[in-house]
């Protein structure tokens, strides 16, 4: 079994706490560290969520949360209640305090007591995990706006050749969910999108055309409160232990926001859980490479991810600046028994929830 080695960059986010658990769970992933962003909520709620669900997940006891930027590199910073809450886990259940000493632990810390800040932490755990080139490359996952990411590329470009990939759950091709055109993660900052895209390492982007796909339908959410009971006459199965409560809430809110907001009657999607599916599990997956820009100036088009479906730019085959720079999802298989949410389920039997 090839292990796959992950930092995780997050903004807890109903969907984000589901990429959390993933992570922290399955077998073929050691997750080195998460950091913490702006985006869902403020950069002090989403530092706090990602404490509460690595806590509640029974995360490793080394794995820690660096809180990271408060703001995009350029922009005004912008929050998404009306899906998230206003803390950004909205509506869930059974989460301990975060004042709660075990979550508090969480927190990387220097020996005066002062937290670690993302990109520090990130670039000891990828340096380390690297070892001069006779260790591991490390995957850094993206499941919010890339502003720590972006300011790791640019603070530490010797570190680049320890990153095996950049994969991002953003963007969208020919549609967006926060405007005509831009996905929020990409449209809360896309200058750091573009500083990223621009980096020469592998890019892979998940974008929202995949990841409406990949539904928490009524039938899944009842397998995931209680395995052994069906969804009978449209009444989901009763909780059989407390994760799985915790776990119904994070979909249940995270539901009611999508129907009422988008319209989506039968579930909603897996956004974030997506990019540590495709870490653990690319197969699952089809996709192609094209050139990828983010557009950064238009009136009504910021924030757009623009994809050369048809080669009008000349590309080399390097990534970065001058190349084809991404590997763009097309679809991911959702049939029964390979679908991401049987992933997500098949993760509720392993390790040691503290729930």
């Amino acid at each position: 079994m090839t292990l796959n080695h992950v930092w995780l960059d997050v903004d807890p986010g109903h969907d984000d706490a589901t990429a959390i658990m993933m992570a922290c769970q399955l077998e073929n992933t050691k997750l080195l560290g998460v950091s913490s962003v702006h985006g869902n909520a403020s950069a002090d709620c989403t530092a706090k969520n990602t404490a509460r669900c690595l806590h509640a997940f029974a995360a490793p006891s080394d794995v820690l949360v660096y809180p990271g930027a408060c703001k995009p590199l350029l922009r005004p910073t912008k929050h998404d209640p009306e899906i998230h809450g206003e803390d950004g886990l909205g509506g869930v259940v059974g989460l301990p305090s975060a004042d709660s000493p075990e979550v508090q632990a969480r927190f990387a810390r220097k020996v005066d007591g002062s937290v670690i800040h993302a990109i520090e932490g990130m670039a000891t755990a990828i340096k380390d995990t690297w070892h001069n080139g006779t260790g591991h490359q490390v995957s850094i996952v993206s499941s919010g706006p890339m502003t720590n990411i972006a300011l790791f590329i640019s603070v530490y470009p010797n570190l680049l050749e320890a990153v095996e990939q950049f994969v991002f759950m953003g963007g969208g091709v020919g549609v967006g969910n926060r405007s005509a055109v831009a996905e929020f993660n990409i449209m809360c900052d896309p200058e750091a999108a573009q500083i990223v895209l621009d980096a020469p390492v592998k890019t892979v982007m998940i974008p929202i055309n995949v990841t409406h796909t990949a539904i928490v339908t009524p039938a899944i959410h009842s397998r995931l409160r209680s395995p052994h009971l069906p969804l009978l006459d449209d009444v989901l199965a009763h909780p059989s232990t407390n994760l799985r409560s915790t776990l119904s809430s994070v979909i249940s809110f995270f539901a009611g926001t999508y129907k009422s907001t988008f319209g989506f009657d039968q579930g909603p999607p897996l956004h974030d859980a997506l990019t540590i599916t495709y870490v653990s599990h690319p197969e699952l997956f089809e996709a192609r490479r094209f050139r990828v820009d983010v557009e950064l100036h238009g009136k009504h088009t910021a924030g757009e991810t623009v994809i050369d479906v048809w080669n009008y730019r000349m590309c080399d085959d390097s990534w970065g600046s001058n190349g084809k720079n991404c590997v763009v999802a097309q679809s991911v298989q959702v049939c029964p028994n390979v679908r991401p949410a049987s992933l997500l389920m098949r993760t509720m039997s392993l390790g040691r929830p503290v729930f």
